[in-house]
């Protein structure tokens, strides 16, 4: 007789999926405290580069350059030069690449991983787009490359700009800040101009409770005054408290809409007419633009100014605290105030010199006396940084734009919004929400906050305890502790980019997490048991780092 077929099941992270013809989906058992020790990461002792290697390996050895010898004092002073070689590290190519290739995992990372980080957008990054950056024309383009001979760059740069001003509504766009953080600062630096051209000096920025950390910071960084706005109980803007605390000192107000509890405020018009009728700016953060794309637009909402964060609505990838890139679109009235230089675009007669792709030469202008009064720039603040931005980012972001088209880009945000109102009513369909409620509200956008102050109350494990298990299943944890005004808040942003397989699966292990915290809550308590490291003192690491290792 023959041996029975076993039908295999496909693992979902560290889900399973039913068979065909299957029950529901049953969660796989997370590694539990028999597991620590059992990793071969967790037995590996990390080590530095440093440690590794012996005196005279190398990795590559160049060939005789073949050019006569200079005399060195002639080409760098003595003072400049180092009194012993630099201690760099003696290995082989081959321990160099394993190093870093054992470095690499043990991180989580996006190419294996669901990473529902809440407000950070952590879709999948294309590798179309890796491909067109890391052609010759741009990842060899020099920064000092005189911008004559740098016209399709240029012409990709100017193309870019358009497509943002469409997406935002807003008319004039700036390349150059490096973040989501930095493009906040430029925004806050440009209202400040307005008002100070204006003849008005005008202290205070108004932001509401719900708003991202940096928000608050970057006004401290303008010099100006934060004041918060408090939420009202459906999770938007509070229009009785922000009518007490706009008035004349009044700079702006910097806004997420929709906000970071996942919800679209309805009375974004009445909130515009509150703050320009003190003479304020409107400021949009666009963190949370995936949510909107192609659908609305925040010049349209009446925001003065929008930064755009292109490593998450527009797939640069996260670079582990950079490159990033925050461009910047402005309407008319802010638009003199715009940072140097700013991409001229002009027609071009046939044989007469460099142009771009389109026939059209462009040119960089550094100078506001040579703009046109009132055009952007010609009042500007002034440079963000050295050079126009970083540029590879403007490349997978063009990419990204033109491939999907502006239908395209609607439906990356409708799913985002389908797939986090499926995640979250996936955790209602398996009973997670007695334990983890809602925050605010009934349905999200592209994310949305949970309460964990039950759980904390009811099965004794934090949030923080369900973050750290969820490593234990595959994924990497929501944000947590944020916003601060939700008790024990967790923030899920599934994004469009993942399977409704990825996401069930999710759900599964939240509900698993919580079942077996109902008999055993130190499971919960004691983990993650699986990863490279196992829970740090993180208090202690922030307060106290060791961020220096002797060499000897």
């Amino acid at each position: 007789m023959s041996t029975p077929v076993e039908t295999p099941v496909p693992v979902i992270g560290e889900a399973v999926l039913p068979a065909a013809g299957g029950s529901d989906p049953r969660p796989l058992q997370a590694p539990g405290p028999s597991a620590v020790g059992g990793n071969p990461l967790q037995r590996d002792h990390a080590t530095t580069i440093f440690e590794k290697g012996a005196a005279g390996r190398r990795s590559f050895v160049a060939p005789d350059a073949g050019v006569p010898e200079a005399d060195l004092d002639e080409i760098l002073p003595a003072r400049l030069r180092r009194s012993a070689p630099a201690r760099l590290p003696q290995v082989t190519e081959g321990e160099l690449v394993r190093h870093y290739v054992r470095l690499s995992r043990r991180n989580f990372d996006l190419d294996t991983g669901f990473y529902p980080l809440g407000s950070c957008t952590m879709k999948h990054n294309p590798r179309l787009h890796e491909r067109v950056t890391a052609l010759p024309g741009h990842a060899r383009l020099h920064p000092f490359q005189d911008p004559a001979h740098a016209q399709g760059a240029l012409e990709l740069m100017w193309g870019l700009e358009r497509q943002l001003a469409e997406v935002s509504g807003l008319p004039h766009v700036c390349l150059q800040p490096s973040a989501g953080s930095h493009g906040e600062l430029a925004g806050v630096l440009l209202a400040r101009a307005y008002h100070e051209a204006r003849g008005e000096t005008r202290t205070k920025v108004l932001t509401p409770d719900t708003a991202h950390g940096t928000n608050p910071a970057t006004v401290t960084m303008a010099g100006l005054e934060v004041v918060k706005v408090a939420t009202n109980p459906d999770g938007g803007v509070d229009l009785d408290d922000l009518r007490a605390k706009a008035d004349d000192d009044t700079a702006l107000l910097m806004l997420t809409n929709p906000n970071t509890l996942g919800i679209f405020d309805p009375n974004i018009e009445e909130i515009s007419s509150i703050v320009h009728g003190v003479g304020g700016v409107l400021y949009y953060d666009g963190a949370n633009l995936n949510a909107i794309m192609g659908i609305t637009r925040p010049g349209d909402m009446g925001f003065d100014i929008v930064h755009f964060n292109l490593h998450k609505s527009f797939t640069q990838p996260h670079g582990g605290g950079g490159p990033g890139s925050g461009p910047i679109a402005v309407s008319d009235r802010i638009s003199p105030y715009l940072p140097l230089p700013v991409i001229r675009r002009e027609e071009a007669p046939a044989g007469d010199g460099p142009t771009g792709p389109s026939g059209a030469r462009f040119s960089l202008v550094e100078d506001a006396a040579a703009l046109p009064e009132g055009a952007p720039g010609s009042q500007s603040i002034g440079k963000l940084r050295g050079f126009q931005g970083n540029y590879g980012c403007f490349v997978r972001s063009y990419t990204y734009i033109t491939s999907l088209g502006a239908a395209g880009l609607r439906d990356a945000s409708e799913v985002a919004v389908l797939n986090a109102n499926y995640l979250l009513a996936k955790l209602e369909e398996l009973g997670v929400r007695e334990y983890l409620p809602l925050a605010f509200g009934t349905r999200c956008m592209h994310e949305f906050v949970l309460s964990g102050g039950p759980l904390k109350r009811d099965l004794g494990i934090r949030t923080l305890d369900l973050a750290k298990r969820l490593l234990d299943h595959g994924f990497h944890p929501p944000t947590v502790y944020f916003p601060l005004l939700v008790d024990e808040a967790l923030l899920i942003e599934p994004v469009e980019t993942e399977a409704k397989e990825t996401l069930d699966a999710f759900a599964l292990a939240i509900a698993e997490i919580v079942r077996e915290a109902q008999d055993d809550p130190s499971l919960a308590q004691n983990a993650p048991y699986s990863t490279p490291v196992r829970r740090l003192d993180e208090a202690g690491a922030a307060k106290r780092p060791r961020i220096r290792q002797p060499l000897d």
